[in-house]
């Protein structure tokens, strides 16, 4: 089994499952569902025997669609893609791009897997898997999603980096609504293998990705910042948004509001770095002169000429 790799040659950490540890998990799956579903149904016999034959029936069908296809949505919802046979084998289901499932894609799955698993026994799924180049099912075609190995002998743990903290919440204002999967993917794992490239290669590849996604949010590059520093904060800023969609709002405002501050030296958008930043552009508060003699006059010192960049270059 191979890594994944992007179109920047970047190495993808997660490796896809395949059919058999993806077949041990759904059988474990099933085999938990249809054991509760036959409890249920004996209760339900019990509880509606003085019912006639069509409510009876119904009651059934109800049952059957709660148990075999709503719990399995809510349980992969809930757990992020990680279901009772997934964690036992070691796996998950996650994004194109590598992060969190979300209740879309759960049902998404949940409604092909009747199709799949269910309504054929497994053979369309396995037909798909085995045809797919990264073992993927029509469900997690259709849903944009992939089941990945969590647990993979000797494979180091890659973690994502943090942003600098003069930058974290910066961004919360920008749009990333037109961001594709495929450059999440791309910018994730230049993150978590920066460390492992060629200074000059990292600082090129920083640079085109940092160009791509101010191109995609439709925002002029923050001016000072450097173009890894810049992805790593989107980035954070992003899984703050996803976990606020997860979990429910409550997310604190960045250091310097929802978009930066617009004064002297900053923007509307990206905003200056704060003191401590790379590039503190905000001019000293001079205290006020003293009440004594006069000094010499002193020649005005003309403003320098700001520097203008029309984007991410990597250092010479």
């Amino acid at each position: 089994m191979s890594d994944l790799v992007t179109g920047d040659a970047v190495v993808l950490g997660l490796r896809p499952a395949r059919l058999p540890s993806r077949a041990l998990a759904i059988f474990l799956d099933l085999l938990v569902y249809l054991t509760g579903y036959l409890i249920i149904s004996i209760g339900l016999t019990v509880a509606t025997a003085s019912l006639d034959v069509a409510a009876q029936a119904a009651v059934s069908v109800a049952s059957f669609v709660l148990v075999l296809v709503g719990v399995p949505i809510a349980v992969e919802t809930l757990s992020h893609g990680r279901s009772l046979g997934k964690l036992a084998c070691g796996l998950r289901v996650v994004r194109d791009d590598g992060g969190p499932i979300r209740f879309r894609h759960a049902l998404v799955r949940g409604a092909m897997g009747v199709v799949e698993l269910l309504g054929t026994f497994g053979a369309v799924a396995c037909i798909a898997s085995l045809v797919s180049a990264r073992g993927r099912r029509l469900g997690d075609v259709f849903a944009g999603a992939l089941v990945v190995r969590e647990r993979v002998a000797g494979a180091p743990v890659m973690p994502m980096p943090p942003p600098p903290p003069w930058l974290a919440g910066r961004f919360s204002g920008l749009d990333l609504s037109a961001v594709p999967d495929g450059l999440w993917l791309a910018i994730r794992q230049y993150l978590t293998r920066m460390s492992q490239l060629d200074p000059q290669v990292g600082a090129a590849m920083a640079a085109k990705l940092a160009d791509d996604l101010v191109a995609r949010t439709g925002t002029p590059p923050p001016v000072g910042v450097p173009a890894a520093a810049f992805l790593m904060a989107v980035v954070h800023e992003r899984q703050v948004r996803d976990a606020a969609r997860a979990f429910g709002p409550g997310r604190p405002a960045g250091p310097a509001g929802p978009a930066g501050p617009a004064g002297p030296g900053g923007s509307a958008g990206f905003g200056a770095p704060v003191p401590g930043g790379l590039v503190p552009v905000a001019p000293v508060p001079v205290a006020p002169a003293m009440p004594v003699a006069p000094a010499a006059p002193v020649a005005p010192v003309a403003p320098a000429e700001p520097v203008r960049r029309t984007g991410f270059a990597p250092p010479a």
